[in-house]
């Protein structure tokens, strides 16, 4: 008999203790905090599936690159190296970093966001709409139907929909069009490349703002290059890169 043996490429070198809980504790911590997972205390949980801000172990890599950091208040090489990285992925000309994402979008949509307006997308996040309706906009989702979706390709937005709604609300009415790679709250399902296309196209003709939220595009452009066949040679960057000129 042969045994196979499947270990990590890799070597932890800190580690953190974590509370083992029993399954009657952690069915209590869920009843104390109504079932709402954001009521939980980090202590409480042992696997996180929620958090994707950073709390798994850093690479030695990573490490040292944090003692390479440069702090200075004006001019640093750090910000130089982002804003080159960015450029390079993204052919942006203006960079506005934030710490986080929640942070853009309360920039983002407190400042085009308002009474009377909507925004459409293939499914907002949940920090995404609600910096949408706190500005006393609305979100409408129009994710592709499963049954019309390509199968590797199911966190598409549905064309069918979004020229209705043109119609429905009027172009002049529509804050942004945000397109979420991959469909974060959908499931994280990727969206194609030729679904993005058609999106900006009709974004362009109606003069409708296209917001991209590369979420995951590393992931997407993964799906993109191995699914959809049109891109079978291109690299993950270049499939990223082009992805990003369609905002």
């Amino acid at each position: 008999m042969k045994f196979k043996t499947i270990i990590e490429p890799f070597k932890i070198k800190m580690v953190e203790p974590i509370l083992m809980s029993t399954e009657e504790m952690r069915i209590q911590y869920l009843k104390d905090a109504h079932y709402n997972t954001f009521l939980l205390s980090s202590d409480q949980v042992i696997i996180d599936l929620l958090t994707d801000s950073g709390t798994s172990a850093m690479s030695n890599t990573q490490w040292s690159g944090m003692m390479l950091g440069d702090e200075s208040y004006a001019g640093a090489s750090s910000w130089f190296k982002l804003e080159k990285s960015i450029r390079d992925l993204t052919g942006m000309p203006y960079i506005l970093p934030t710490h986080q994402g929640r942070a853009a979008e309360r920039i983002l949509y407190g400042t085009i966001g308002r009474k009377g307006k909507t925004f459409i997308s293939n499914t907002h996040f949940d920090t995404t709409r609600a910096n949408i309706e706190y500005s006393g906009a609305e979100a409408i989702d129009i994710p592709v139907k499963i049954e019309n979706s390509n199968e590797h390709f199911r966190g598409d937005l549905d064309i069918s929909q979004l020229k209705d709604l043109i119609k429905l609300k009027g172009a002049e009415n529509i804050a942004a069009v945000i397109l979420t790679v991959t469909n974060n709250s959908g499931g994280g399902q990727p969206v194609s490349m030729k679904n993005a296309k058609e999106v900006s196209e009709i974004c362009k003709t109606h003069q409708i703002l296209l917001i991209l939220d590369g979420c995951r595009i590393a992931e997407n452009s993964y799906f993109v290059k191995h699914f959809e066949p049109a891109f079978s040679n291109y690299s993950y960057q270049e499939i990223a890169i082009e992805l990003c000129t369609f905002s």
